[in-house]
């Protein structure tokens, strides 16, 4: 041991001394059981767009060897870079051909700048959608959300061998001897992140196949010794898919259960024995045969709806054989809405006028998003009589709100249902939301993920759902679907990067484009995948503003209703801490600010004279110290609604004295000494 200290000490570098030093004593580590395996160097991050300033590491564009460089002269067009992995003389680059990179372990200073909102819901808490890179997101969030989340769902990359992720920016495949440990490796740094951002009752949730499965189970025993984890098999591809020997029908969920938390029971055990799958509501427009109007002619009348309100206010008389709809009038400020087929046929609804006035009355009829009737029809109006089928509130239109009640049934380690099937419920779902096939490969079923996260927070309707291996969005639309069946307020959290494929790689450096370029990063995953999904999911449309086909299984909400939701999509940003402590940098960090004060009511987006606590936020920044007696008259005025207040001050005296006078239940943060302080302690010399 003394003559490796004594090699080490030679080495003339310091930051590559030092990191020989830590992977020596990784190595070293007497460990008596679990996985040992090469933690390799820590991962990188590239960041086209932040400025090349001495001192800075970067990486040459179009080097294929990942060589590590540190800036030690900057010019108006060149910089000066000394090698981090050799001794060897400086050389010049021109910097256009150099990007900035941060190394995992090094300190960061993150912001997020919105890229815009989708807002359905009024007041419900947002979703949160975030481009990045997932390890630096994790410890973004570690800022607002440590020991704050109920659940963390994620489908890492199952490491099949097929180039299907990077590692330090190369796509790893089944060439590379040290791919699993790589993949280890990527995973345990992820890992620690994840389990400081649980609750002292979260429940994480893996995803994996059979390549990574025995590695990870082990993995994370040794990352989470006190929660218990048990696997489930699921039945994703019914079909079958040989890569070796058997063909392959299921992959397997990990549930790392910690403290308290427990499976919560759900309509059936995962092994296709729910008890209701039939919508309560369904369209009232006859379909199949015996459609026609003149196979029902009592069953053709005009449906009022009122255009002011959108809602249905009454129906009019069946009209006699023969006797055209263009001879009926609607009412001022009404529409009349009759049941014509997509041929432009004449139609007939379900029920007869009588029975839909009767209907709309104690509210099972109802007008949908796109104009479409929906009703209950005779099955479920006797469940809502005989207990089958809960009434969990009224919409604003006064419809009822309802859904089958689940039997207490709690789930099994095998799930073996339909809707699990990843090609009609992942591949054709997403090919029907997007309007294009073929832009994410292997989506998961949207049933399967809601299963999975009903089985840990069903019970916890404003739970906090984190996914930082985000992909589609899958994640996002089950907790929103979720909440649409039993009128939850779950909110999630989605990281996920603006990687491109490797073939799409390859054809855009072959027209001179690389990361950063717009014409690179409209071609990403965030960008061409997650975001316009989740509108869609939200909204109802397409990109193309056509409605979504097809409606949700056991729910039997039509897609194109859309999910009434609120989105807010971001970009993650590396912010100078100089200008972040001299105020400049606010607009950057006042996301944060409002996750850390609960995410949700106004946000606080500038910086003003004096102190800023609008009407419809739940938090106040002080701005100017010396106006802390009105901030604080103007927090006690609003009562019990404010959590939290920042005050920006360098005195640390001037913080307690003003911190001191805020009424109870109201947190004080420090700016900006308390986000810098966060984030050197949360990375400094960690990887």
């Amino acid at each position: 041991m003394a003559d490796i200290d004594a090699l080490i000490d030679k080495v003339a570098n310091p930051e590559l001394r030092q990191a020989l030093r830590e992977q020596v004593d990784i190595l070293l580590e007497n460990r008596s059981f679990g996985l040992v395996y090469q933690q390799h160097k820590p991962e990188t991050v590239e960041l086209p767009h932040f400025r090349v300033k001495r001192g800075c590491k970067v990486r040459i564009r179009a080097a294929t060897d990942g060589r590590l460089y540190k800036v030690d002269s900057v010019s108006l067009e060149s910089a000066t870079l000394i090698s981090l992995d050799e001794a060897a003389e400086p050389t010049v680059v021109q910097l256009n051909d150099i990007v900035v990179v941060r190394e995992f372990g090094e300190v960061i200073y993150p912001g997020l700048i919105s890229l815009g909102r989708c807002n359905r819901a009024g007041d419900k808490p947002p979703h949160i959608v975030i481009n990045a890179e997932n390890y630096h997101a994790l410890e973004t969030l570690l800022y607002a959300y440590e020991e704050k989340i109920d659940v963390i769902y994620i489908d890492p990359p199952y490491n099949t061998g097929a180039r299907d992720w990077k590692y330090n920016n190369d796509y790893v495949d089944g060439a590379d001897k040290f791919r699993h440990s790589k993949w280890l490796a990527l995973m345990e740094r992820r890992l620690l992140l994840a389990k400081r951002l649980l609750k002292a009752n979260g429940v994480l949730i893996v995803t994996i196949d059979e390549h990574e499965v025995d590695n990870l189970g082990i993995l994370l025993r040794q990352v989470l010794p006190r929660s218990a984890i048990q696997r489930v098999t699921m039945v994703v591809n019914p079909k079958g898919n040989t890569q070796t020997k058997f063909s392959r029908v299921d992959e397997y969920a990990f549930f790392c259960f910690h403290g308290d938390a427990k499976v919560v029971d759900g309509p059936d055990s995962g092994l296709g024995d729910i008890t209701n799958t039939e919508p309560v509501w369904i369209m009232l427009m006859r379909r199949g045969s015996n459609s026609l109007r003149s196979d029902r002619p009592t069953m053709f009348y005009p449906i009022v709806v009122s255009n002011t309100t959108e809602t249905i206010i009454g129906a009019g008389p069946a009209l006699a054989p023969g006797e055209s709809r263009k001879s009926v009038r609607a009412p001022r400020g009404t529409r009349l809405v009759w049941p014509i087929r997509t041929d432009q046929t004449e139609g007939r609804w379900q029920i007869g006028r009588e029975r839909l006035l009767e209907q709309l009355q104690e509210g099972t009829v109802k007008l949908g998003a796109r104009g479409g009737i929906q009703y209950v029809p005779d099955k479920g109006r006797q469940g809502i009589k005989g207990g089958s089928v809960e009434v969990i509130g009224k919409s604003l239109d006064g419809s009822l709100m309802l859904r089958w009640k689940a039997k207490s049934i709690t789930p099994k380690t095998v799930w073996f249902r339909p809707a699990h099937n990843a090609a009609t419920y992942g591949t054709d779902l997403l090919t029907a939301l997007l309007g294009a096939r073929n832009l994410f490969p292997f989506p998961k079923s949207i049933y399967v993920v809601k299963d999975a996260i009903r089985a840990a927070i069903g019970n916890r309707p404003d739970a906090l759902v984190l996914d930082f291996f985000a992909g589609s969005g899958t994640t996002m639309h089950a907790v929103a679907l979720l909440n649409a069946e039993d009128g939850g307020r779950r909110q999630s959290i989605l990281v996920t990067n603006n990687e491109v494929s490797v073939e799409e790689a390859k054809r855009l450096r072959e027209r001179g484009l690389r990361p950063g370029d717009s014409g690179w990063e409209e071609l990403g995953i965030f960008h061409r995948v997650t975001r316009p999904r989740i509108e869609a999911a939200v909204r109802g449309l397409t990109p193309a503003d056509e409605a979504v086909a097809g409606q949700y299984i056991e729910s039997g909400f039509p897609i194109a209703d859309g999910l009434e939701e609120n989105v807010e999509f971001f970009d993650l940003t590396y912010e100078d801490p100089d200008l972040v402590s001299l105020g400049r940098k606010f607009q950057a960090i006042a996301p944060l600010l409002w996750l850390k004060a609960g995410g949700r009511g106004a946000r606080i987006d500038y910086a003003v004279s004096g102190w800023a606590l609008p009407d419809d936020a739940i938090y106040g920044v002080l701005f100017d110290a010396d106006k802390w007696r009105d901030f604080i008259d103007a927090i006690l005025d609003r009562g019990k609604d404010i959590t939290h207040a920042f005050i920006v001050t360098d005195s640390d005296a001037a913080f307690q004295q003003i911190g001191s006078a805020l009424p109870s239940g109201v947190d004080g943060t420090q700016l900006y000494g308390d986000y810098l302080r966060t984030f050197e302690i949360n990375t400094k010399g960690r990887v």
